[in-house]
Order: C-alpha cells, then sequence, then structure tokens
C-alpha cells in the first residue's frame, strides 16, 4: 500500500518516460530517416499499387476471366474482355480500368487471379493533385509491373510430353507411361 502510494507522488512513470525520452536523445545514432533521400526498407508482404505482369516473351498474362473485378470489395477494377481474332476459346483483357482512389489494398483481386496476373508492387509514392491521374489503364498497370518485377514467369507449355494430361483434345501425343 505504502509502495502504490509513493508510485503515485513521485509519478514513477513520468519519470521513466523521460529517462527513455534522454537516452534516445544521446544515442549517436539517427531515428528517423530523411525520407525524400533515405527510403524504409519494405516487408515482402507489403501491399502497394497492383501492376499487371508479363511472361518472359514478353505477352500479358492476363486472360481477361473478371474474377478481379468480381472479388474487389470496393469495386475499383473494370474488366472488358474480348477473343483472340481466329480463336473463339482464348480470351484477353481488352480494356482494364484500375481506380487506385478507391482500393482498400486488400489484394483479393490477386487472390482471385488464376492466371497470376496481378500482383501487389512497393509502389507507395503515387501522390498527385489531380484525382483523374489515379485512374490507371492497361498500359500503365503493365509499366508499372515491368518495373516492380523484371523477373518474369515462363509461359507455361503444354506441348510438353510429359504435360500431355492436359492435351484431352489432342490426339497427337503418345499416352503418359508411370
Amino acid at each position: 500500500m505504502i509502495k502504490k502510494f509513493l508510485h503515485q507522488i513521485m509519478f514513477i512513470e513520468i519519470v521513466q518516460g523521460l529517462y527513455l525520452t534522454l537516452k534516445h536523445l544521446i544515442v549517436k545514432r539517427p531515428i528517423t530517416f530523411q525520407y525524400p533521400h533515405e527510403k524504409r526498407e519494405l516487408p515482402d508482404g507489403y501491399r502497394g499499387i497492383l501492376v499487371h505482369l508479363r511472361y518472359d516473351d514478353g505477352s500479358e498474362k492476363c486472360v481477361g476471366c473478371s474474377l478481379c473485378e468480381a472479388a474487389c470489395p470496393s469495386r475499383c477494377i473494370k474488366v472488358i474482355s474480348d477473343e483472340v481474332n481466329g480463336n473463339p476459346l482464348q480470351r484477353y483483357a481488352k480494356e482494364y480500368i484500375f481506380d487506385l482512389s478507391k482500393c482498400v489494398f486488400c489484394a483479393f483481386c490477386v487472390a482471385a487471379c488464376p492466371v497470376d496476373a496481378l500482383a501487389m508492387s512497393k509502389f507507395y509514392e503515387f501522390s498527385t493533385y489531380n484525382k483523374r491521374d489515379l485512374i490507371l489503364d492497361k498500359q500503365k498497370m503493365l509499366e508499372m509491373g515491368e518495373k516492380a518485377f523484371p523477373v518474369r514467369q515462363k509461359r507455361f507449355d503444354i506441348t510438353k510430353k510429359h504435360l500431355n494430361i492436359f492435351n484431352l483434345g489432342k490426339k497427337d501425343f503418345p499416352p503418359v507411361h508411370q
């Protein structure tokens, strides 16, 4: 009881806080970052601006399935898909519009993408005076994806003999030997 009373009179918590502050003032190394010149190292799970990715041959990964649009809780993604000429079974994203001002950076769109065409980059410096500059099209997102992820994934080749289980409609592949 006496100890509690002395702690209240002496303001021990305040003295401890002042000691910690003075200790950090005397330390030689600076605590703060000098922002424009020094940038913080971001963790791997950081969710910055959404970007599009390409394959190693330069073709874009997006197949225009609109699953990212359906998964987005803030409705900031608009996908307009179209067929590839001469191949009605293959589609691509003709237009991809992403409104960064509405995005909540939840990464549900990245999780919903079946071909890993989307990724969250580590870009966070994207301030502007004009709100219309925050509406990104497919070309801008592809350019940012090339900067954020310079190493590209190889395209999945279904013509390999060991992958002929995926070629159910093809008859010219030999059967799988196990």
